[in-house]
């Protein structure tokens, strides 16, 4: 009867720990199965956060595109009208050297008055001499007519002189009006105060 009583008790010892076995058991594998679903929600969401990252660097990446496409098209825009600004520069500069050239000419022709005037003090002088000579018109008659003959040359070079300074201003109006249009060409682009 002794071991009959064991029997169960031990049978029943079994029991109990194949129960607790099992509940272990299905405790592990519940254990083990939600950090499977666990692990597989932080990879889905590791997915779509590299899965966004990359959309967002690729809009980053268009947009960098974008903006240098822009800048280099302006470049080409900026150094294009730098290029017509030197064109324009290079130009004045020439037109510059034009006028120089001709206020030097101005100041040769400036300088010919001076000689036209001392032409001039001198036909004042043979005019009084002329004036003095006629006041003896009978002693001094061959004189007087060699006065006048060198008068006549006299106001012959003066003028063709005056003739030749007359053509000069001509030319220099022509040429100050031709050198002042690009002068009005550029203050119409760029007008001064």
């Amino acid at each position: 009867m002794a071991g009959e009583s064991e029997e169960p008790a031990t049978r029943t010892d079994d029991t109990v720990l194949q129960q607790q076995y099992l509940r272990a058991l299905s405790s592990f594998e519940g254990i083990v199965l939600s950090q499977i679903d666990v692990k597989n929600a932080l990879g889905d969401r590791l997915n779509y956060s590299i899965r966004t990252g990359l959309v967002i660097l690729s809009v980053i990446a268009f947009s960098i595109l974008v903006l240098l496409l822009t800048l280099s098209s302006q470049i080409t825009r900026i150094s294009s009208v730098v290029g017509a600004m030197n064109t324009h520069f290079s130009a004045i500069s020439l037109r510059m050297d034009e006028i120089s050239e001709n206020l030097g000419s101005m100041e040769g022709q400036v300088a010919n008055l001076r000689s036209i005037e001392d032409k001039t003090s001198i036909m004042y002088v043979e005019i009084q001499q002329i004036g003095d000579s006629t006041g003896n018109i009978e002693d001094n008659l061959l004189g007087i007519g060699q006065e006048m003959s060198a008068s006549r040359q006299n106001v012959e070079t003066i003028a063709v002189t005056m003739g030749a300074m007359n053509h000069e201003v001509q030319a220099m109006s022509v040429e100050m009006h031709r050198m002042a249009k690009p002068a009005r060409t550029l203050n119409k682009m760029f007008p001064f105060p």
